[in-house]
């Protein structure tokens, strides 16, 4: 170091501050102005980006939120949908119990209604087969009775005996 101050040459130092003052001179016509607008544009850039991103975010929460309530009001109308489909199978099997015993009921008074006349008309048949065998009974017994023609004299007598003359 102490040969450098010693060997000092005030025309090197001349020539080498105006090299300087040229460099930067050409660096702030040519190089400065296109660095700072492109450091500015950057900054732009970033800032556009970071707005953007913000913006994003918001639309975000915003969809988010958007979302929840949508999905809120899906799951009461789900609730709703339920509750009414539930209400609506109660009242048709409640409709089907109450026709069901309906039908029950006719079909029970139909089949009594049927039954007392299948017994009405078998006691009717078997009434008739008690006449018919009384009749063939009495007929046979008339005819053993009968038989006789002394007998069947004395009963025309005592049958006109009974019958009064006016």
């Amino acid at each position: 170091m102490d040969k450098l101050i010693h060997s000092f040459s005030y025309g090197l130092f001349f020539w080498m501050v105006i090299v300087l003052v040229v460099i930067i001179f050409l660096l702030g016509k040519f190089a400065w102005k296109p660095i700072v607008d492109a450091l500015d544009e950057r900054e732009k850039g970033i800032a556009s980006a970071l707005e953007a991103a913000e913006k994003a975010k918001l639309e975000m929460a915003r969809l988010t939120n958007e979302n929840e309530q949508l999905l809120k009001e899906a799951r009461a109308e789900r609730d709703v949908i339920l509750k009414e489909a539930k209400e609506l199978k109660d009242k048709i099997v409640a409709e089907a119990k109450t026709q069901a015993q309906a039908e029950g009921a006719k079909l029970i008074a139909q089949a009594k209604i049927e039954i007392n006349e299948q017994k009405n008309k078998a006691l009717a048949e078997v009434k008739s087969q008690v006449s018919s065998l009384s009749l063939d009974i009495a007929r046979k017994v008339l005819n053993k009775e009968f038989e006789d023609q002394g007998k069947q004299e004395a009963l025309v007598a005592d049958l006109l005996n009974d019958v009064k003359l006016n």
